[in-house]
């Protein structure tokens, strides 16, 4: 199998990564909704291609940006959605859904912050893959990439390692904020969020492309103050808002 030509593509508030091959396309994480045309606009108008060439979309973990097109790109293209094996949803019951409607609200907040235009966000809350995936999984016509499971951010998080190219994409696990490193918000499992790390930097990868900060090398010494620093109490997205709440009632 020939190595692929990984391209970035600037999503509407994350990076995605098109991995290229002669016959196929890989599609490392879903993106946002509104994040499809802007995939399949690149397949056709600048790889001259079929968008019936994308065969697979991998889902890293549920949130807004990650599994926002994935169902979209199936219905269009016909490709397999591959995420992780497991048996429950992440927005499930009633708190999951809410918890649904307020992440595509924080990813409205996001994109405001970036100066992005209004779009249309709104993506199923339940997934239901073609394919599921473990830790040291190969995925299924595209087994020159290696799955690992790196949860803490949420308990289903994947990373996607090419022994080859050395290089691993790791979605929300490292968050580069400006000129910073951080861990990503939430944090749910901070103690398996810190072994995650450590798996990473285990590989000693000539590039870690990140969602949010572009593809770059990151030297074990920064992974060592990221784990030092990694939270250690769960770091939710409820616990972030009652400390806003209770900072802005003190300051009045």
């Amino acid at each position: 199998m020939s190595l692929p030509n990984i391209i970035q593509l600037d999503g509407h508030i994350q990076t995605l990564y098109l991995a290229v091959y002669p016959d196929k396309l890989l599609l490392l994480d879903g993106g946002c909704r509104c994040d499809v045309s802007l995939v399949l606009s690149y397949i056709t108008n600048e790889l001259k291609r079929p968008i019936t060439d994308l065969k697979m979309v991998v889902v890293t973990h549920m949130h807004v940006d990650h599994a926002g097109g994935a169902v979209s790109l199936k219905q269009k293209t016909g490709c397999v959605i591959v995420s992780s094996d497991n048996n429950t949803q992440w927005y499930q019951g009633i708190h999951g859904r809410a918890m649904h409607v307020i992440d595509i609200g924080l990813a409205y907040y996001v994109a405001r912050r970036l100066g992005k235009p209004l779009k249309y966000l709104w993506y199923p809350a339940y997934l239901t893959p073609d394919i599921q995936v473990k830790q040291g999984d190969r995925l299924p016509g595209f087994e020159d990439w290696q799955v690992m499971s790196t949860p803490g951010h949420t308990d289903r998080d994947l990373s996607l390692y090419h022994p080859e190219l050395e290089v691993v994409y790791t979605a929300d696990l490292i968050v580069k904020l400006r000129h910073k490193f951080v861990a990503p918000m939430p944090v749910y499992w901070p103690k398996r969020y810190r072994q995650s790390l450590e798996m990473i930097k285990q590989l000693r990868p000539k590039q870690v492309m990140m969602a949010h900060g572009g593809a770059r090398y990151i030297e074990p010494e920064l992974f060592d103050q990221l784990i030092a620093k990694a939270p250690k109490q769960p770091f939710t997205v409820k616990r972030t808002i009652k400390h806003k709440l209770s900072w802005w009632s003190n300051k009045k």
